[in-house]
């Protein structure tokens, strides 16, 4: 059974979604015996998410739209680019190598591989396989992931990558010495991938500096999600994502041919 799933591509993931599933169905059933002692818990995190947001809408003015006799060639909205799903989380590990998150959602829900996960919070990580009911992935706090980033007050780019050492940190790496860092800079994702939008809070600088001999930062990076936490998350579906991969691929393809 081992060489007939790990060598043929269409077993191999007809038994991850069949194990997405049977799993899935397992740590749901066990939270439903946990949910009411963690009830008070998630009420506390929906009512501060609910005053962040009202405090926005009372400090951010909006501006209504303005009628046009004819409809303009573009209008920027991030809005319409990103479809967000909320899901629950059933299982979440913190304590491993490559630590990985279950939620109660599926292919039913819209949920598909390649989303991604955040937290009211920040980033959460990106979902890698789905059944009916569930979908299953990788957090942040995995050694085989990185995440694009970049420095808020700046624009600066660089990887995160957690080292397998504390849940609660990962580094920053490719930022060169010529930047300009102070403990507590903000660090955002770069908007430069189809998995996340923006803008999406990463964490804060930690600590920092500059080993000899080397032309890039040592870069500890506070990550703003708790993930010892996680109760409810919201997936991230990139309704352009189809359109720009194409496009991308024509380019490697037009590279290849020449």
């Amino acid at each position: 059974m081992y060489f007939v799933f790990q060598h043929n591509n269409y077993q191999k993931v007809k038994y991850l979604n069949s194990s997405s599933a049977i799993t899935g169905s397992v740590y749901n059933s066990f939270h439903s015996v946990i949910d009411y002692f963690e009830l008070s818990k998630v009420n506390e995190e929906l009512a501060a998410e609910n005053a962040r947001l009202r405090s926005r809408l009372q400090t951010e003015p909006r501006e209504l739209p303005v009628a046009e006799p004819e409809t303009p060639a573009f209008v920027p909205s991030d809005s319409t680019l990103f479809r967000f799903v909320s899901a629950k989380v059933i299982n979440n590990s913190v304590n491993r190598p490559f630590n990985y998150i279950t939620l109660n959602k599926g292919r039913k829900d819209g949920i598909q591989p390649d989303q991604g996960i955040i937290s009211p919070s920040g980033i959460v990580g990106v979902v890698t396989h789905v059944s009916e009911s569930y979908a299953t992935g990788l957090s942040v706090l995995n050694q085989r992931w990185s995440v694009s980033a970049k420095l808020k007050k700046n624009g600066f780019l660089g990887s995160l990558i957690w080292n397998g050492d504390d849940y609660r940190f990962a580094d920053l790496l490719e930022i060169p010495f010529h930047v300009e860092l102070q403990t507590g800079d903000t660090l955002i994702t770069s908007g430069y991938s189809s998995i996340f939008p923006e803008g999406v809070m990463i964490g804060t600088i930690h600590t920092f500096e500059k080993p000899e001999g080397e032309n890039y930062y040592n870069i500890s990076v506070q990550l703003t999600t708790n993930f010892k936490a996680l109760s409810y998350v919201e997936v991230v579906e990139n309704t352009n994502k189809e359109e720009i991969e194409g496009l991308e691929n024509l380019i490697q393809e037009d590279e290849r041919g020449n």
